[in-house]
């Protein structure tokens, strides 16, 4: 099978290159939502012997399963997952603690001679399990409850005032981030980018790959998913959740769908209303995301045509990947072997 799309017009060199390189011990794959990531991640975990440890800063939360689009439970049958409902929705949950849990499920993984199969969207989270998280100290429930109650403007003027690298760097339409970076400079006197890990020097490793769409087919799989959510119940859900303390957990509260279905549930818009604005609003969130990985992880792009079959999409990253080990029955192993990637992308 000849793998197409970005695919031809990698070099030959490369293409050599990559022949001779040994084959990862840990296969990365990330990519915006709805781009069919866990579909993907699921046939190469089958495939090549793997586990999946999820890369999702919301599908740790019990309970948060129709809006985080959580792998259904027939799904971790077939392959055993990690960092699924770790807390309950009123707990706190940060990079740290992934990546602390995330090298302890790799450990695990790897001493059953098994290969762990990161995925997700989270690229904070990718990149601190990486390039690691520095010497910020850890968070402060008291500071934290502060600043969560400033206005996100009086935040980034803070931030520009005192880390103007950081503010120029950061994403500043995610109030979570930027409370994160006031945080740490209050505690410390000094500024983030002094004391984050020197991510300059972290290298993507060959063994991460990153899954793109066309734009408007990408949009359309989005307009699905939401669609679909509502659906299944996603309102129901997030109910049940307030019940449970959603509402305090402003991390949790930044999950997509989940403040717009409170703020319906409070009588602030309609349903249709509401729908309408969590498709926006989680085309924005992918669109961030694919320049998120673009600038900051530079993966092997693998662009997946309209209507391509998860599995031949996992095949080409088993092949491109140079893994040997014995296929699952039927999965079409092959496909082009290519090179690490220089993290071009045509942009959304």
């Amino acid at each position: 099978m000849v793998a197409s799309g970005l695919f031809t017009s990698v070099s030959a060199a490369r293409e050599d290159r990559r022949v001779t390189a040994p084959q990862p011990d840990t296969i990365f794959i990330a990519g915006p939502t709805a781009v069919g990531k866990s579909e993907v991640a699921l046939r190469v975990a089958e495939a090549v012997g793997g586990e999946i440890v999820s890369v999702d800063s919301m599908q740790v939360y019990r309970g948060m399963d129709i809006g985080t689009a959580k792998p259904p439970p027939g799904e971790r049958t077939r392959v055993a997952h990690h960092l699924l409902d770790v807390v309950e929705v009123a707990e706190s949950f940060d990079a740290a603690r992934f990546c602390d849990l995330a090298a302890e499920a790799a450990r695990s993984i790897r001493s059953r001679d098994r290969v762990p199969v990161f995925c997700g969207g989270t690229g904070f989270y990718f990149k601190a399990y990486l390039g690691g998280l520095g010497q910020a100290p850890p968070a402060s429930p008291t500071l934290r409850a502060e600043l969560e109650g400033l206005p996100l403007p009086d935040l980034l003027r803070e931030l520009e005032q005192r880390d103007p690298q950081t503010y120029q760097s950061i994403d500043r339409q995610n109030p979570r981030r930027v409370v994160r970076a006031v945080e740490v400079i209050r505690l410390t006197g000094a500024p983030v980018s002094a004391q984050r890990a020197d991510w300059r020097a972290a290298v993507t490793p060959c063994g991460f790959v990153a899954l793109s769409r066309d734009p408007g087919d990408l949009r359309r799989r989005i307009e699905v998913r939401v669609d679909r959510m509502f659906e299944r119940g996603l309102v129901g859900e997030v109910e049940t959740l307030l019940g449970r303390g959603l509402g305090g957990n402003r991390t949790a509260m930044q999950a997509l769908g989940y403040r717009q279905v409170a703020e319906h549930l409070e009588g602030r818009r309609s349903l249709e209303e509401t729908i309408a604005l969590v498709k926006i609003r989680t085309w924005q969130f992918a669109r961030r995301q694919m320049t998120w990985f673009r600038r900051q992880l530079r993966p092997e792009w693998i662009h997946v045509a309209v209507g391509e079959p998860p599995v031949e999409t996992a095949a080409r990253i088993a092949g491109s990947l140079n893994f040997q080990r014995s296929p699952s029955p039927g999965f079409p192993f092959g496909g082009k072997v290519l090179g690490c990637g220089d993290g071009s992308l045509p942009s959304l």
